[in-house]
């Protein structure tokens, strides 16, 4: 929002001795601005006490925890979303967990402690709902995919390194991703036996975001693994992703199982 030269003069004043305040007031910039600016200034040059500042795998080169990373993904690009309010200094990443499956919001808060261990993970409580919340300023270098407006209005593709992630680790991707927006559920139908009609039951999975580009990111990854699917539309979108068939429920099954 602000320019490089803005930026510069508020270094300058701050380094000065100016108060934040003061140069707020100066340049008509909110004070948490000019405060996370000094903070970010006196971090470059060496000057902040406290702990070790958080790493990025990208940035720092630190390791990352792949399998941990792949769920991770798979939940951001179905029930998470990054934001940075102005009140507050660096973006959070937030996943929206149901309190009907608490071991799923348990193996969330796992994930996002394994891929972000220098980090706090919070639970904030909603109507029917936790948000699962952590605070990074390496948010949008882990989920490139972060943008404006809704993920099915704007392109959404894995970047390299994602992608061998995802390569290394599918089955913790198409986890993530049913976990958020799909589903385990017995259906039924009925068949003629002896000329009586019996109703017979069988599970299936479904998955269903408005998103082509994370549908297609699902798809995929199940044809990888052997899973077979069909596209089922909602009126006259695609919107689900069914697996019905008896060997690929089977595998999905011994892989993902239902939410818990």
């Amino acid at each position: 929002m602000y320019d490089t030269e803005t930026r510069e003069r508020a270094h300058a004043l701050l380094r000065s001795g100016a108060r934040n305040a003061d140069v707020a007031r100066a340049l008509n910039i909110p004070l948490g601005t000019i405060s996370y600016w000094r903070h970010m200034d006196r971090a470059k040059r060496g000057e902040c006490p406290g702990p070790h500042r958080s790493t990025c795998p990208l940035c720092d080169g630190r390791s990352l925890e792949e399998s941990a990373y792949s769920y991770l993904l798979g939940l951001y690009l179905g029930d998470g979303h990054i934001v940075q309010h102005a009140q507050h200094r660096v973006p959070n990443l937030t996943i929206t967990c149901a309190d009907d499956w608490p071991g799923l919001m348990d193996a969330c808060e796992a994930a996002m402690r394994a891929v972000f261990p220098d980090n706090s993970v919070c639970r904030v409580r909603r109507t029917g709902c936790h948000g699962l919340k952590v605070h990074s300023k390496h948010l949008w270098c882990l989920f490139p995919q972060h943008g404006e407006g809704k993920k099915h209005e704007r392109r959404i593709t894995l970047a390299p390194w994602q992608q061998k992630i995802v390569d290394s680790h599918p089955w913790e991707f198409i986890r993530g991703l049913f976990h958020s927006d799909g589903c385990r559920i017995t259906n039924w139908t009925t068949r003629m036996v002896g000329g009586q009609k019996k109703r017979y039951e069988y599970p299936r999975y479904f998955f269903a975001n408005k998103s082509d580009d994370i549908r297609k990111l699902c798809s995929d990854t199940l044809t990888k693994v052997g899973v077979e699917w069909t596209t089922l539309a909602r009126g006259s979108d695609p919107f689900n992703i069914s697996v019905a068939k008896r060997p690929s429920v089977a595998l999905m099954d011994t892989h993902i199982g239902p939410k818990y």
